[in-house]
């Protein structure tokens, strides 16, 4: 029986269950279990499930945080697409990494050194604070949305849900040609189409948030 549960402790064993049951099996009963613990000892630190994917998104923010920091000096499209990245890459690390960090609020304040340095290197770029946070805001929610829907395809790490199956869908959608090869572009290559959709997302923030230099507005 472990010894001390404490916050901490229940959230790792939530984020190491994740992988084997994904979120929907994802019970505080069954955390209990791995605890070896009656479930009610774990209400003392969490009142409902909500309240434990809030410390666990948080928990999974203190992980990546390191991985986070800006290269030095880099243009802040480089930056924006470096954040992008390590993000993409920690939520496809859990199973329903992405369902679990979106919509959550975090339980401290770890991320707000990391926003500020994200912040200050748009306004150094020209950005309006007001623009820099919009800027910021839609890379994170391109990349949370688009996780969401790769984790679909592949809802366990390496097997590809039989509903994505390229030649049933082609089977169904005969008349539909354009359709079809559409579906190679949503489904096929993820990381490539990350890409595309991430360089089309930070050149639309350059165009639409940046504000123009003097004399060429």
């Amino acid at each position: 029986m472990a010894t001390r549960i404490d916050r901490a402790l229940v959230a790792d064993t939530a984020l190491r269950l994740l992988n084997e049951v994904g979120l929907e099996g994802l019970t505080l009963r069954r955390i209990a279990k791995d605890l070896n613990v009656q479930a009610p000892a774990l209400y003392w630190h969490f009142k409902n499930k909500q309240e434990l994917l809030d410390e666990m998104a948080t928990e999974m923010f203190r992980r990546m945080l390191p991985k986070l920091a800006l290269p030095e000096g880099a243009p802040w499209q480089e930056g924006m697409a470096h954040a992008a990245h390590v993000l993409r890459r920690e939520l496809l690390g859990y199973r329903d990494g992405a369902k679990v960090f979106g919509g959550t609020r975090f339980t401290d304040d770890s991320y707000a050194g990391t926003l500020e340095s994200f912040l200050q290197a748009c306004l150094d770029a020209g950005f309006t604070s007001r623009g820099a946070a919009r800027a910021w805001f839609t890379v994170n929610t391109y990349t949370m949305g688009y996780v969401i829907e790769e984790q679909s395809v592949h809802p366990v790490p390496g097997e590809r849900d039989p509903a994505y199956d390229q030649a049933l869908r082609e089977g169904r959608l005969g008349d539909s040609p354009l359709a079809v090869e559409a579906g190679h572009e949503f489904f096929d290559d993820l990381e490539a189409g990350f890409d595309d959709g991430l360089r089309a997302v930070i050149a639309g923030v350059g165009v639409t948030l940046l504000p123009a230099p003097a004399g060429q507005e």
